[in-house]
């Protein structure tokens, strides 16, 4: 790997933030090869021996990010202090221990369909970031038959909590039968993601969700790849994620 500067390995181990990083450097607490580093010095963590309070600083593991079709009742956390699982537990062991790979962003444990992981901070930000603007596509079966004045409000945006929403592109794919019912089959093609937003706004519409899917995350799509199992992708798919649109 390329020289970086120490501040910027520190932070991509997860120790600390880059500014916190510099206080740690100015105190004298960051030795290369045994001797102080200096503040804004550049290193190879594949040529030099870096430590930080004592502990070695690895090298950070290459950037890897995974789409997973997430199954109804799995975690979208690293780990659950109620025991129930989590996503890393649909991984084989050597990606779910020690790649420090991490979900990018939330699916309720109640829904299901596509999800990102990966191992690399700065891929998350670029992920999440509101600038970058990737919309995500969702397919929701829902209570009853929605009238057209319903549909219009939804995509006009129903506020939450007293917060404006943004607008939502909702389709009406089909009515279906369902287990609980009869019910509608709706598309939602949307940018936000607050806190359970598409259960909750079906639920003020008089329309309660029965099954909620992600189906693609911007131009990704889950396409053929089954429920519970996973793909690795590859660096142009990544690369084009986390472009701004």
């Amino acid at each position: 790997m390329a020289a970086e500067r120490l501040q910027k390995l520190i932070a991509a181990a997860g120790l600390c933030s880059r500014r916190q990083a510099d206080a740690l450097l100015s105190a004298g607490r960051v030795l290369v090869d045994g001797r102080v580093a200096q503040l804004g010095e550049r290193v190879d963590l594949n040529s030099v021996s870096v430590s930080v309070d004592g502990k070695p600083l690895l090298a950070p593991p290459r950037p890897l990010v995974l789409l997973l079709n997430k199954p109804v009742g799995v975690i979208s956390s690293c780990a659950d202090p109620r025991g129930r699982p989590t996503v890393l537990d649909l991984l084989p062991s050597q990606l779910s221990r020690g790649q420090g790979l991490h979900p990018v962003g939330r699916l309720d444990a109640d829904s299901r369909g596509a999800l990102l992981l990966t191992n690399q901070g700065a891929i998350t930000l670029r992920l999440t970031h509101p600038r970058y603007g990737h919309r995500k596509t969702y397919r929701v079966w829902v209570e009853g038959q929605p009238a057209p004045a319903t549909l219009e409000r939804w995509r006009r945006g129903v506020a939450l909590d007293g917060q404006p929403a943004q607008p939502v592109a909702v389709k009406l794919r089909r009515g279906s039968g369902h287990s609980s019912g009869h019910s509608s089959c709706l598309e939602l093609v949307m940018g936000e993601g607050r806190n359970r937003q598409i259960r909750r706004t079906a639920a003020l519409l008089g329309h309660p969700v029965l099954d909620l899917q992600r189906i693609a995350i911007g131009d990704l799509r889950l396409n053929d790849l089954p429920e519970g199992q996973w793909r690795r992708l590859d660096h142009q798919e990544w690369q084009a994620l986390s472009q701004p649109i």
